[in-house]
């Protein structure tokens, strides 16, 4: 009793106060708020420097190129008006082998950062370690699938283990290196964990408490920045819960006092074998990220800024393709995708002017109409920046704000820095278009060598029953061998009538190819939408003994997927004959031979010393299982390379030994492909190219590759593709061109204080000139950039002053107004202009 009225007075009362401090300090430190943090955060934005700061960021993953794109593809992003490069970090890329880790060649995560920092960005490092990101098994080294007891992503003691021994691997390398903020370096944010809210739904209690292990492991490492989990709407303090999603302005943090933060603003989506290529308009995505910033938004990130290239066998999936272009700003090549760039560098422009006024305070949100509305930011020093929407996807807007007019065109957002003048209309492209074309180099010798389907090595191995294909091969090749044998008796009615039996293949994927007695007999695929498949076919067998081998096929790893750990893949049965005088005979329990990989791997055909080992002979066509080879000189001149495989069917290529990765043009794809109009809500299945086409035609072959002479280039062939078909071809741009309409805002205008008449800018590519001019109208031109044409509104003159002040430069600009072509060639009518220069 006697304790109880001590702490019911003055001294309950200090003891409360005390733990109130206690908790208020904790708080405080674990939300990384203190006034001393070089980064921290509050509801409105990330504190750089005690400046809250809205953070353009991009997506550009390291081993998608090679450490010579590097420094050109973060200068370009830092043009593009970029203040962030964001990366994942590839755990099967840097442990290959447990305890044995590699950072070289293109997995050099030091050497790239730290080109980060000297180009002046700042880095979010996405460690998580599950990346998803199209990328083989997630990012999870294949040997995890194998640790003993092991489930994926959830309260499993074997699986946080290896998770937090990585994760502080990296943490550990980072600091070492100085390369956290606090150190000097430029990586202000980290991210645990990937997209794992919707699998801990699903996944109940276990993945919950994982979740939340997760997040304190991850603050446990004292990275002295905030750490983020995307798509974890219980993200717990202080991890900063983000969006991810083509639109994000729906989105609140869990917390009032984290900032709004967009780490995937997706710029497109990637290609499958057997799919469409998607394509997301330029004037859609500046809306989507116009539309974050003005609801209070601070930092957004595109996936991809450069997609790049899924070299090697990194491709997951299965079926994703090598090309991991993404449709994204700068392409997989590391030339600029316009008016994609330029579009948003004009964008994330006109948003810096508004950032005193959007990092002060919430917005004031007014409705202009029934599907209109503006956003107003206020400082307290007097900034103001107003965002103006038309949220109709079909019809203008006509407006009235602070008693000035403006018309927004459909599903578009105007953005006004001093809430009086228009610099950007996220529907009014200012930036040039470009259209780019592959241009042949250069055809190919070619020898080949045919891979043996009729003996096994020496470690081939037998086993009773199907077995499970990565169990066996550990993902080390795509290929495994499954070989068993029929005795077929002479009394079989099938070969006095010649009606041969069926037989039937069941697997999980992802493709595979049948042999009967050394003859092909037939193949079968999957698709992304279902990797399993079925082979069933009539097979000539003959009295006696029979082979039937199965040349089973991966085609990526799954890489996303609750517990993706668990899925199969190979021929898993059953396996039957159907048409023998028993009926049907079930082939598959009996023993099968096992042979992991193929010789050709097994000799190293690919490289410079194992393709000397064998003998090669002229080049035939259309033979299944086939490696080519031979020997070319790297074309002249810098711009970026690729290979034209479209004679080909499916396989894998290499170069002076390095793998280029998997090819398939005889994957033809299916889908919905038409005209794309920006306006309305985007999907991944809204703007495709590439039907009844190849998914993917061109691979692209890194320049640093090459030697000068005496490269050597190797094919491996399952189908039975033409090799003379295969070109090298280059990457140029071939024509420029420009929309603008004769009232264009201009952030370039408000830049230099000069509020006149737009410019139409156009630039060739270094080394590259305007040799003639194929389109030009002002007045009410049609169509789109390779397909303009006049409207009923046409000035004659349109050519005149880009004939002379274009032709023959690289660089030009020509006002858009009615005197530069000759007059009004309709007063009273809304006027652009439409041009197209040829580059060459």
């Amino acid at each position: 009793m006697g304790s109880e009225r001590v702490m019911s007075g003055g001294g309950g009362r200090l003891a409360v106060a005390l733990v109130v401090a206690l908790v208020v300090a904790l708080l405080l430190s674990g939300l990384l708020l203190t006034a001393d943090a070089a980064v921290s955060y509050d509801h409105k934005a990330v504190i750089i420097g005690g400046q809250r700061r809205i953070l353009i960021s991009g997506s550009i993953h390291y081993p998608r190129s090679t450490p010579e794109m590097w420094p050109d593809l973060i200068q370009k992003a830092k043009d593009g008006g970029l203040d962030v490069i964001q990366t994942y970090v590839f755990w099967n890329g840097h442990e290959p082998s447990p305890g044995q880790y590699y950072f070289g060649g293109r997995y050099d995560l030091v050497r790239f950062i730290k080109l980060v920092k000297q180009a002046g960005l700042y880095v979010h490092l996405r460690i998580g370690p599950y990346v998803c990101a199209e990328w083989n098994f997630g990012g999870f080294p294949i040997w995890l699938k194998y640790v003993p007891g092991i489930s994926f992503r959830t309260n499993n003691g074997p699986f946080k283990a290896a998770m937090e021994k990585f994760t502080e691997k990296i943490v550990s390398m980072m600091k070492a290196e100085g390369l956290f903020e606090w150190q000097g370096g430029p990586i202000i944010l980290s991210q645990i964990e990937n997209e794992f809210g919707p699998l801990e739904y699903d996944g109940g209690a276990p993945a919950k408490s994982y979740a939340n292990w997760a997040a304190q492991m991850a603050v446990g490492l004292k990275t002295g920045v905030p750490w983020v989990m995307c798509k974890q709407d219980d993200a717990p303090d202080p991890v900063i819960n983000t969006c991810n999603g083509f639109y994000c302005d729906y989105f609140s943090p869990n917390k009032p006092y984290k900032p709004t933060m967009w780490t995937e603003a997706w710029t497109g989506w990637f290609t499958a074998f057997g799919g469409p290529v998607p394509h997301r308009p330029a004037e859609d995505m500046a809306f989507a990220v116009a539309r974050f910033i003005q609801k209070g938004g601070s930092f957004i990130n595109y996936y991809m800024y450069h997609g790049g290239t899924n070299f090697g066998r990194t491709a997951g999936g299965p079926f994703i393709a090598t090309s991991y272009d993404y449709d994204a700003p700068i392409d997989e090549y590391g030339l600029l995708r316009e008016p994609k760039w330029g579009h948003l560098r004009d964008l994330h422009k006109a948003i810096k002017l508004c950032e005193p006024a959007l990092v002060s305070g919430d917005p004031t949100v007014m409705s202009l109409g029934s599907n209109q509305e503006a956003h107003v930011f206020r400082s307290k020093s007097g900034a103001c920046a107003a965002f103006l929407a038309n949220y109709n996807p079909s019809s203008y807007g006509r407006i009235t704000f602070n008693g000035m007019h403006y018309d927004l065109p459909p599903w578009s957002i105007s953005i006004l820095p001093n809430c009086k003048t228009t610099v950007f209309n996220t529907a009014r492209v200012g930036a040039q278009s470009s259209q780019m074309k592959m241009e042949r180099v250069g055809g190919f010798s070619w020898n080949s060598y045919n891979e043996d389907t009729n003996s096994l090595d020496a470690d081939a191995f037998t086993k009773d029953g199907l077995v499970e294909q990565i169990s066996m091969t550990w993902d080390r090749s795509d290929y495994l061998w499954y070989t068993t044998y029929v005795n077929i008796g002479q009394n079989e009615q099938f070969l006095k009538n010649g009606k041969y039996p069926v037989l039937t293949v069941l697997s999980a994927g992802h493709a595979m190819h049948v042999f009967i007695n050394g003859q092909l007999a037939g193949n079968v695929f999957g698709g992304l939408d279902n990797p399993k498949l079925t082979y069933s076919g009539n097979v000539k067998l003959w009295a006696g003994s029979n082979k039937i081998s199965i040349l089973s096929v991966a085609v990526g790893l799954p890489n996303v997927g609750n517990h993706f750990e668990t899925w199969n893949a190979g021929v898993l049965g059953p396996v039957t004959l159907d048409g023998l005088n028993q009926g049907k005979r079930d082939l598959s329990r009996q023993k099968w031979t096992y042979q992991i990989g193929l010789k050709g791997e097994a000799l190293s055909l690919h490289s410079l010393s194992g393709s000397s080992s064998v003998e090669w002979g002229q080049a035939s066509k259309k033979q299944p299982l086939t490696w080519y080879k031979t020997v070319f000189s790297a074309p002249a001149g810098n711009e970026p390379l690729a290979l034209d495989m479209s004679s080909m069917g499916k396989g894998q290529i290499w170069i002076n030994g390095e793998s280029i990765g998997r090819y398939w043009p005889g994957y033809k794809a299916y889908g919905s492909c038409g005209g794309c109009d920006y306006r309305g809500t985007y999907s991944e299945k809204k703007c495709q190219t590439n039907c009844g086409e190849s998914s993917q035609t061109w691979y692209h072959v890194p320049r640093s590759w090459l030697n000068p002479t005496g490269n050597l280039l190797v094919v491996f062939e399952e189908w039975g593709g033409d090799p003379t078909g295969i070109s090298m071809v280059k990457r140029i741009v071939g024509s420029v061109g420009a929309e603008i309409s004769e009232l264009q805002p201009s952030v370039d205008n408000w830049n230099a204080k000069v509020y006149g008449r737009p410019k139409a800018h156009l630039s060739c590519p270094p080394g590259q000139k305007m040799t003639n001019i194929k389109f030009a109208s002002f007045g009410t031109p049609q169509g789109v950039h390779g397909n303009f044409s006049e409207g009923a509104c046409h000035a004659f003159h349109s050519y005149d002053a880009f004939d002379k002040n274009c032709v023959g430069q690289q660089h030009c600009s020509v006002s858009v107004s009615p005197e530069m072509f000759g007059g009004d060639p309709c007063p009273g009518t809304m006027k652009k202009l439409a041009v197209e220069a040829v580059c060459e």
